[in-house]
């Protein structure tokens, strides 16, 4: 009696372990883990997508992630619970191994605030790994699966500008507006502004700024600012620089401005070249014609013109008049009186001889 109690408790105890083995010490092969995009713009939806490379009738995935970069946005493949740094999703067939899954997915979002570039990562670990029957159980996944992917904005090219206003004369200090601007620029941590001229014959320019300190800078000469770079980047990034420019001779010249990394052997970021004509002096200045009237100043009506006709055309004189005295009128007066002198006295001496 013995024996045979000794002989079923060794067969139990060889079933217990082949089915142990059988159940717990498969490892899930050909799992394979990516993401529908490597680089993600803010606002933008990237899917972690996961195949079993198996059916599995139950299984529960953890997918971590930043939440300062991402946000949950849904599940497919199970029931899903989103703790804001790492989202469990949950399946279990229930039907008895009749509607198994090959593969999951989970969505996230990057957040639409994010104006630098942000490598991250989804972290992915398993347990209650089983079969379409649940007659094989597979390993935990303990060592997590990482998935690399960046979250950065799409960044819009720096524009380079040296501006000014009026002639340029030779050996007078100009002054010119110099900036560099972006809407949105790629993040450089030592990032650093130079220039270089082209100057005709012997010429020579100098590009002055100055500092914070007071202190002049040849931009041509030594660049501007720190020798080992600044910070740029962002959106809306914007430099405005005052400088001075003197030209030593008159001619053409051309100004290069760079803009360069200096974590990349200088590597060069936005370049512009500005072309400069410099004159021996000043040129006089023709005031502009003023085709549009003087308001302030009253016209001076002109008259029409009149047609000159037979019956308003002036009639001129054929003989010039005379003027003062007539010297006929005396002597003509004179004989009228000897006249009637003679008249009187014949009339007298009539009268007497009656």
């Amino acid at each position: 009696m013995k024996k045979i109690i000794s002989i079923i408790s060794i067969l139990l105890i060889l079933l217990f372990t082949i089915f142990s083995v059988k159940s717990y010490a498969a490892p899930l092969g050909g799992i394979d883990i990516q993401t529908d995009k490597t680089t993600v713009r803010p606002g933008e939806e990237v899917k972690v997508m996961i195949e079993f490379g198996q059916d599995l009738g139950a299984y529960t995935f953890d997918i971590a992630y930043d939440n300062n970069i991402f946000e949950y946005v849904s599940a497919e493949g199970g029931t899903a619970n989103d703790t804001s740094t790492k989202v469990r999703v949950t399946f279990y067939d229930s039907s008895g191994g009749t509607n198994p899954r090959t593969n999951m997915s989970v969505t996230f979002r990057a957040k639409a605030d994010i104006t630098t570039s942000n490598p991250t990562e989804f972290s992915v670990t398993a347990e209650g790994l089983a079969n379409a029957d649940a007659s094989v159980s597979y390993d935990d996944i303990t060592i997590p699966i990482v998935k690399n992917v960046t979250v950065e904005p799409e960044y819009i090219d720096y524009t380079l500008k040296l501006e000014h206003t009026g002639e340029i004369i030779k050996g007078e200090a100009k002054e010119m507006t110099l900036s560099y601007s972006s809407p949105m620029g790629k993040y450089y941590e030592h990032a650093r502004l130079i220039a270089e001229a082209t100057t005709p014959g012997t010429g020579n320019v100098t590009l002055i700024g100055k500092d914070q300190a007071q202190l002049d800078h040849d931009i041509i000469q030594s660049g501007w600012g720190d020798a080992q770079g600044y910070k740029i980047g962002g959106k809306d990034v914007s430099q405005v620089l005052n400088v001075n420019a003197t030209f030593s001779e008159a001619g053409e010249y051309s100004i290069t401005l760079k803009l360069i990394n200096r974590d990349n052997s200088d590597n060069v970021i936005a370049e512009e070249t500005f072309a400069f004509t410099v004159l021996e002096t000043a040129t006089t200045p023709t005031p502009p014609e003023n085709t549009e009237p003087d308001e302030s100043e009253e016209e001076t009506p002109i008259a029409p013109e009149v047609e000159m006709t037979p019956e308003n055309e002036e009639q001129l004189p054929t003989q010039l008049p005379k003027t003062g005295i007539n010297t006929y009128l005396p002597i003509a007066f004179m004989i009228i009186l000897v006249v009637i002198s003679i008249w009187y006295f014949n009339q007298k001496a009539k009268n007497k001889q009656k």
